[in-house]
């Protein structure tokens, strides 16, 4: 009895030893971030509630995880949307408290949380993280402008450039993958969240009084913590991608924003009050 030799899963459309091509479309793979859009069960929701409390009180950790997460996913990005997911919650919540205190009717509500979630969050996210994609490689690449750049701590002259790309192919690591930068993007918008969609609702009818000093200087100071952490925990997630260099240049707009704040005190300017800033929450509503 002649022994039955099966050809190989790969090879099996094949004949005579030559292997058919392969559709186009079979190349083609949906990235898992989409494919786990709404399977929940298979969320780490437990995992963007320690990122979210790593954030306000020890913001490296979050991005320290990263290195664990490319050595067994060979993706800097996370394909996880459970942050997304509970950031999303949080404003649906705040929207219903925004507007059950000043656009007390369903259409506002709703509309509220529509700016809110979509135009706010996810909307800004992606803004971002599409100019970051484009132009943080090209800033901070072993051929960009600060690669040339000596004297700061961190320079990281002998590591491999990063090539761009949407998602990251298995074994390709130094790429500035698009994912990421939406992950930068999300994580340095919830600290902003608190300061400007939680503590602000709480201390709005302190920060609108007219004339005081006081509230100018609460509403200007909340405004420069919100945006100092958002840039801060922006340069966190670039800093800690090893391919990039000099990226504390992130950090200037700090020095822009403590700039506009003292000069905002001096001329007696409140952000809140005569900036219209909280208007500007309720922007199409």
């Amino acid at each position: 009895m002649n022994p039955h030799i099966s050809l190989p899963r790969q090879h099996a459309s094949s004949t005579f030893g030559v292997s058919a091509p392969a559709s186009r479309g079979s190349s083609i793979r949906m990235p898992r971030f989409f494919k786990r859009l709404f399977k929940f069960p298979q969320m780490d929701f437990e995992m963007a509630i320690w990122e979210m409390t790593s954030l306000l009180v020890a913001p490296k950790k979050v991005f320290k995880s990263i290195y664990y997460h490319v050595k067994t996913k060979n993706t800097w990005h996370r394909p996880d949307p459970s942050f997304t997911h509970l950031l999303s919650f949080f404003l649906l919540l705040t929207a219903l408290a925004w507007g059950l205190a000043y656009t007390p009717s369903f259409g506002s509500i709703f509309r509220l949380s529509f700016f809110f979630i979509f135009f706010h969050f996810i909307g800004s996210s992606l803004l971002i993280s599409t100019i970051a994609y484009f132009a943080i490689g090209r800033l901070f690449g072993p051929d960009g402008a600060a690669a040339s750049l000596t004297g700061f701590r961190g320079s990281r002259g002998r590591r491999r450039g990063a090539a761009q790309g949407l998602f990251t192919q298995p074994g390709e690591k130094d790429q500035l993958e698009f994912g990421y930068c939406f992950d930068v993007s999300s994580r340095a918008f919830f600290p902003l969240y608190l300061h400007l969609y939680v503590v602000q609702f709480l201390l709005l009818p302190l920060l609108t009084r007219s004339g005081n000093f006081l509230a100018a200087f609460l509403g200007n100071t909340l405004y420069l913590s919100a945006f100092t952490y958002y840039t801060y925990i922006t340069f966190l997630g670039y800093n800690a991608l090893p391919f990039l260099h000099n990226t504390e240049l992130l950090l200037l707009p700090i020095l822009v924003f403590a700039v506009l704040w003292l000069v905002s005190l001096i001329a007696g300017w409140g952000v809140v009050l005569q900036g219209h800033s909280v208007e500007g929450l309720f922007w199409g509503v």
